[in-house]
């Protein structure tokens, strides 16, 4: 669900000071789109809404929701957007959240 070695990686690459304010904004970010598609019935934008979280999921190791992004992104490009599961997507983000931080405390603490 969470690729470790990405979250290392990116830890690595900002630095420890630093590693909090990128899964801050991370959050900040990635919520609000994820609260919009919770509000929205339009799915105009659905393609690159998806595209974004895919991209920022993928940067923050997030790797089964980046994964749901991709499949939905790839229906609403094919004119399926009314076919995306957002609600799969969403539950995929918050198990994600979920596993992120329980797995982050063990990884900082070893």
């Amino acid at each position: 669900m969470i690729l470790w070695s990405r979250v290392n990686e990116l830890r690595d690459e900002v630095g420890p000071d630093d590693f909090q304010e990128v899964i801050d904004l991370f959050l900040e970010e990635v919520e609000g789109v994820i609260a919009r598609l919770r509000e929205e019935d339009d799915r105009s934008q659905l393609e690159q809404d998806l595209h974004f979280l895919k991209g920022s999921a993928l940067n923050l190791g997030f790797a089964t929701f980046s994964d749901l992004c991709q499949d939905g992104e790839r229906l609403a490009a094919g004119g399926k957007a009314d076919q995306v599961d957002l609600a799969a997507i969403i539950d995929g983000y918050e198990q994600s959240k979920v596993v992120f931080f329980d797995g982050l405390r063990d990884h900082l603490a070893a």
